[in-house]
């Protein structure tokens, strides 16, 4: 089987999370995703008596879920030592046996593994039949305005472009995973929020509060150059500034649900057993094969 390729430095984000949290761990958006996904899960109506809170890197989803009756156990696996109960795991190598688990939740935690599809497989496993996956990751369009203002600075300044901010996923590409994973009635969406910075050096600032510096593998280890990063600001404000002089910055979260197949779940109908004609249920007349419509 061919090996992953190795986009993230996954060692070097346990230290961003580590440097975060001596600094000030900066919760807006975890905290943020963490009431929606509280939310999300407070409209399934079932109990799930032994949860694990996968990867997310504080205890906002975990606070948010403890209001919720239908929760028994809610287990932290993270890479991180957390509060108990918890267990140090990647979330690339699950130490759960198949079957073991009611619900798997994460939040802003699965766009920086390097397997993908191989993490949601084990999720999969993971859970008993009929158990539910709910997860929200940073999506493709998360922070264009600084990927594009990077690009065209060191294009400009240094004659090329090195990797600098992390290539997200798409949420056209999310359903056909969990498909490929083996999730059952898969759902996904997306929801986009802007949010606005006295300068781009401020962005960056909290990026690093979050524990999401870059840690690409194939990053540019020489240090930036201040011409750069000065010109990358410059280009920044004139793309991306409001007229207050604030700048912008777009954070997707997409949104991703799946439950573990069981027999008692709706199945989709077989090819050409439907009792009745959609062009009858439309009120229109059916065109047939080789009909050209108006005919």
């Amino acid at each position: 089987m061919p090996q992953s390729p190795i986009v993230f430095d996954r060692a070097l984000l346990r230290r961003r999370l580590m440097r975060a949290q001596t600094l000030g761990f900066e919760p807006f958006l975890i905290d943020r995703v963490a009431a929606e996904l509280s939310e999300r899960l407070g409209a399934v109506l079932r109990r799930f008596d032994r949860a694990v809170d996968l990867g997310t890197p504080t205890e906002a989803v975990r606070a948010a879920l403890s209001r919720h009756p239908s929760l028994g156990m809610v287990i932290a696996a993270a890479a991180l030592p957390r509060a108990k109960p918890s267990v140090v795991a990647d979330a690339e190598a699950l130490p759960f046996r198949d079957g073991a688990l009611d619900l798997v939740v994460s939040a802003l935690a699965l766009q920086l593994v390097n397997d993908l599809p191989g993490t949601l497989i084990q999720i999969r496993r993971a859970l008993k039949g009929d158990g539910l996956f709910l997860a929200a990751l940073l999506g493709g369009d998360t922070l264009t305005e600084l990927r594009q203002s990077f690009a065209a600075a060191e294009a400009e300044v240094e004659g090329g472009v090195s990797p600098r901010v992390a290539p997200f996923a798409d949420v056209r590409e999310m359903g056909a995973l969990l498909q490929r994973a083996g999730f059952a009635l898969p759902v996904t969406d997306a929801d986009r929020l802007i949010v606005r910075y006295a300068s781009p050096f401020r962005l960056m600032a909290e990026l690093r509060r979050m524990g999401a510096a870059n840690a690409l593998a194939e990053r540019r280890r020489t240090p930036l150059r201040r011409a750069t990063l000065r010109r990358m600001a410059e280009i920044y404000a004139a793309r991306f500034a409001d007229p207050d002089g604030k700048v912008r910055a777009t954070f997707e979260v997409i949104w991703l649900s799946g439950w573990a197949p069981h027999e008692s779940q709706q199945k989709p109908l077989r090819p050409g057993s439907a009792q009745a004609r959609l062009a009858d249920a439309l009120g229109t007349r059916e065109i047939g094969t080789g009909e050209k419509a108006g005919e």
